[in-house]
């Protein structure tokens, strides 16, 4: 398994753990509730989407039987996400203590995880139209077995 997509397994587990941890404390003390844009970004751009990240990175080139196209740009897309999560959700959090860059901070957070968005979208459909499987399909022949990737067991 490449080194990236344990990184968002494991990363998305933190990410949910600290989205049920804060929706503990709104639930205790409700002045926290405005907290809750940040918990919503930690359960959706923590958990949520960083296990969807993990698992297709994982299984999206066994599937078409084509190894990642760009295995770099995953390396790029999982620090993007980790950065722009961080960023984002200090911001959130700032901004709610009425910190002057707290603005900054939810820019540069959304931006960045817009580029780890963006790196994945590139990678798995340069991939999928990589896969032999497409082009043997293209011509109307039968598709190909699922070539075996370096890291199976």
């Amino acid at each position: 398994m490449d080194w990236f997509v344990r990184a968002f397994l494991k990363a998305s587990l933190v990410w949910f753990s600290l989205a049920v941890g804060l929706a503990l404390l709104m639930a205790v003390l409700p002045m926290l509730t405005v907290y809750r844009t940040a918990h919503l970004h930690l359960a959706l751009l923590g958990f949520v989407t960083q296990m969807i990240y993990g698992v297709a990175l994982h299984v999206v080139p066994r599937f078409f039987g084509q190894p990642l196209v760009h295995r770099r740009l995953a390396e790029v897309q999982f620090w993007a996400a980790q950065a722009g999560l961080t960023l984002l959700a200090a911001g959130f959090v700032a901004r709610v203590n009425g910190w002057p860059l707290a603005g900054a901070a939810i820019g540069a957070g959304g931006f960045a995880s817009a580029v780890g968005a963006a790196c994945f979208v590139v990678n798995l459909w340069r991939t999928m139209d990589a896969s032999p499987m497409r082009a043997v399909q293209a011509r109307g022949g039968r598709p190909l077995a699922t070539l075996p990737q370096a890291d199976a067991h």
